[in-house]
């Protein structure tokens, strides 16, 4: 009798153990269930403009095609090969990089230093900064725009006057140009950062918080030791959406620099599309060049993601 309930027992485990993957399986699928309304709105409103930039590309159409005058010529990936030989295009791709680079670790410097001062002030002045900022995101690009050209403007602008600079033109010089773009970028986007970050430390234990403290441990090492590795679930996020906004930007550039700057000195990517396609009726080109920013930006945030899978974390 006991050599029966034994190998009654030994039997159980496997019995219970055995339909297991089955429902790991069936709850894999349960995510994508809930974002599947989400995800059908988004491929009706963005995979039929996808398609159609992918299909202009891929094809000699200017104004004499948009007119009817001429008949529409199939080139393949002729306008890329056209766009890849240009020379001034890798210089634009150089700007464009190093500028939204820039843009990205600026925004993310300000937002979090200021979600962390968020943190150690009174409830008014918390108030008053939150108001600010929102009041600084909810401007229109274009507004802002015109706004930071009027600080700096040479003639009338308060920060020449300010600075003891006189007449100097902020515009004129190609880097005084992005210095000055990237600062209407940093003020319009930190917002963003700030508000978020400021929302995943509010979700931090204060005891965890405390105890560093109690260590001795400084404010820079308890946000590089303590808040950064908790919060990188949401820098992640704040990341991709600043790379994502900083690359394409168009309106700042386009309204600050006159189009480009001087000869075309502070032209970036989706400027030069935009050139390309409109002012000189390159409809083509310009969609070629606006399938490239979409293929970098989609390499970017992929290999961003894969890297961080690598390294343990869940996104």
């Amino acid at each position: 009798m006991v050599a029966h309930d034994t190998v009654a027992v030994e039997k159980r485990p496997a019995l219970s153990t055995a339909p297991a993957p089955r429902r790991r399986t069936r709850g894999a699928w349960t995510p994508w269930l809930y974002l599947a309304p989400a995800l059908v709105v988004l491929a009706a409103l963005l995979g039929y403009p996808i398609y159609q930039l992918g299909l202009i590309s891929l094809f000699r159409y200017t104004q004499a095609q948009v007119s009817g005058g001429e008949p529409t010529v199939f080139r393949g990936f002729g306008n890329y090969a056209d766009v890849f030989a240009d020379d001034r295009f890798w210089q634009v791709l150089l700007a464009t990089v190093v500028f939204a680079a820039a843009c990205v670790l600026s925004t993310l410097a300000v937002g979090c230093a200021l979600a962390v001062l968020l943190t150690r002030v009174r409830a008014v002045p918390r108030l008053a900064l939150m108001l600010a900022a929102l009041g600084a995101w909810a401007t229109p690009a274009v507004t802002g725009s015109t706004v930071w050209l009027f600080l700096f403007d040479p003639d009338f602008g308060p920060v020449n006057r300010v600075l003891g600079l006189g007449d100097h033109s902020w515009t004129y010089g190609r880097y005084s140009a992005f210095f000055l773009v990237l600062l209407e970028v940093v003020w319009c986007s930190f917002p963003f950062v700030m508000v978020t970050v400021y929302a995943g430390i509010r979700a931090v234990p204060s005891e965890v918080l405390e105890a560093a403290a109690l260590d001795g441990a400084s404010q820079w090492r308890i946000w590089r030791s303590v808040l950064a590795p908790m919060l990188r679930p949401i820098l992640v996020v704040v990341t991709i959406q600043s790379v994502i906004w900083d690359f394409k930007v168009f309106t700042q550039i386009y309204v600050m620099t006159n189009g480009g700057g001087i000869a075309g000195q502070n032209l970036v990517l989706n400027v030069y599309a935009y050139q390309e396609a409109f002012a000189s009726s390159q409809y083509g080109l310009g969609a070629a060049i606006g399938v490239v920013m979409l293929l970098i930006l989609l390499t970017v945030t992929l290999g961003y993601l894969r890297l961080l899978r690598r390294q343990g974390e869940e996104i």
